[in-house]
């Protein structure tokens, strides 16, 4: 369930290059496809050889491209963006795609990821002469290329990406191309789909499906893909020290019908549900989900478990997701209005209940304090993820380490605080074994405190303002 208790992702990103297509509205469909990665502002920015348009607002996609919107935005080459919402930093100055004029023409860029080293670009640049008007990383990136931008548009993004460090699924839009990059590491997703003639590359093959586009294959780690009227080209442009796939897309992140570097999310998370009954046999009379982040590992658990799967939470999917709203005591009443025990089903059983992850464990704890009211004679907590202790630096807004529950309580504490009669989390082992793949070539550094690449230094406080693609942390001393 999306709340307070949930890693939250920052944005996902679609572009097209489709000529005698009516890429706007297939780059709506797309971004409407990817609107869980994302429900603050939303972006598009749409190319017809000579110029770029650009239309984005805060909300979702409906209410951004409402109102004929589409029907302006003409061209045959779209990028575009949807951006995830924290509390006291929603600002339309960093909505994206961001759209810049340099001296090869005008490019727009999107961007899912995380620049760790954006803070200290950024004041090189700024000593340089440079201007920002965002407080966005992404910006950055269009600095980097201006700066490079004595060639070709293609040798200025490798020039560009050759300085940051992090995670970017990265889009980049010209009058004429379409350009997407993935870092080295390939921590966040990107992949790529035909539709006839036209090339698409999206987050998430889910936007793909949406946009009726043949999945092709994800874009390599390190790979800047270029389509242009010649066609499509690959170019393997930085060397890939090691597959740092985030884990956690599977877990929570991508919709369950999304396929991603190789694995199905939905059948990856059934198969963490088979792995929890593996290590965890809980004497239970039927498991159910959290809605809708713990069917498939629910599922996956009754199967193995052979106990029956009932859906005793009734989701209100039409309110919103609760960590939107700014206010704890908002959150609290998102929990009671999005869910609902269903007393005659509940009553007097013994119940597993199954979720895919644990943050805060606030929501967690009005969850299960819903079930004791509703007549259970005991509940058990499984979650399909090891316990998140550590910051995530690549892309995904999780809390400060200090907010990190299982950072500084034991399971036994967590278990007490949130009510329940037990708690078990999916081993990291067990999560690996799922997978099933030789060598390491995912993120797990949530779970592990083990980072793939570069992190801000520790001991250092990172900044409280919002970035666009993710966070800017700068080298802030402790006490400062």
């Amino acid at each position: 369930m999306a709340g307070g208790d949930k890693p939250r992702e920052e944005c996902g990103v679609f572009g097209i290059y489709g000529p005698g297509l009516d890429v706007a509205r297939l780059t709506f469909y797309g971004l409407f496809a990817l609107q869980h990665r994302g429900q603050e502002s939303a972006g598009m920015a749409v190319a017809d050889g000579r110029t770029v348009h650009l239309h984005k607002g805060m909300g979702l996609a409906p209410e951004v491209f409402g109102g004929g919107v589409l029907d302006m935005l003409r061209g045959h080459i779209a990028v575009g963006h949807v951006r995830y919402s924290t509390a006291g930093a929603s600002h339309l100055m960093n909505a994206q795609p961001l759209v810049f004029r340099y001296a090869q023409g005008i490019i727009g860029l999107a961007h899912n990821g995380n620049l760790t080293n954006a803070g200290l670009l950024r004041r090189r640049l700024a000593a340089a002469g440079s201007i920002f008007q965002t407080t966005s990383d992404t910006e950055v990136i269009g600095n980097l290329m201006a700066r490079h931008g004595g060639g070709a548009v293609e040798e200025s993004v490798v020039q560009a990406v050759r300085e940051v460090r992090g995670a970017y699924s990265l889009l980049i839009l010209t009058e004429e191309k379409l350009i997407a990059v993935r870092d080295p590491f390939g921590f966040r997703p990107l992949c790529l789909g035909r539709l006839g003639d036209a090339y698409v590359v999206a987050s998430e093959s889910c936007a793909l499906d949406a946009v009726e586009a043949e999945f092709v294959r994800d874009v390599a780690p390190g790979e800047m893909l270029v389509v242009d009227e010649h066609g499509l080209t690959s170019h393997l442009i930085l060397p890939s020290p090691r597959r740092a796939h985030c884990i956690f897309e599977y877990i929570y992140l991508a919709r369950p019908d999304s396929y991603m570097d190789g694995f199905h999310v939905h059948r990856m998370r059934r198969k963490m549900g088979h792995q929890l009954a593996r290590e965890y046999r809980v004497p239970a009379d039927l498991v159910i989900p959290v809605p809708d982040s713990g069917i498939s590992a629910a599922r996956g658990y009754a199967e193995a478990a052979g106990l029956p799967y009932e859906e005793g939470l009734m989701k209100n999917r039409y309110v919103g997701r609760t960590f939107i709203q700014p206010e704890q005591s908002t959150r609290d009443l998102g929990v009671r209005l999005k869910l609902n025990p269903i007393r005659d089903l509940l009553e007097g059983r013994r119940v597993i209940l199954v979720d895919d992850s644990l943050v805060r464990g606030t929501t967690s704890g009005k969850i299960v304090a819903m079930l004791r009211e509703s007549g259970v004679r005991s509940v058990h907590l499984c979650l399909g993820s090891p316990p998140v202790r550590y910051p995530c630096y690549y892309g995904i807004d999780t809390a400060n380490r200090e907010e990190l529950v299982a950072a500084h309580k034991t399971v036994e504490e967590i278990r007490r605080m949130l009510g329940a009669d037990g708690l078990y989390y999916l081993s990291l082992e067990g999560l690996r074994a799922v997978f099933g793949v030789q060598g390491d070539v995912f993120c797990t550094a949530c779970f592990s405190g083990d980072y793939p690449s570069e992190v801000p230094a520790e001991g250092w406080h990172k900044l409280t303002f919002e970035m666009g693609g993710g966070k800017i942390w700068e080298p802030v001393p402790v006490g400062v």
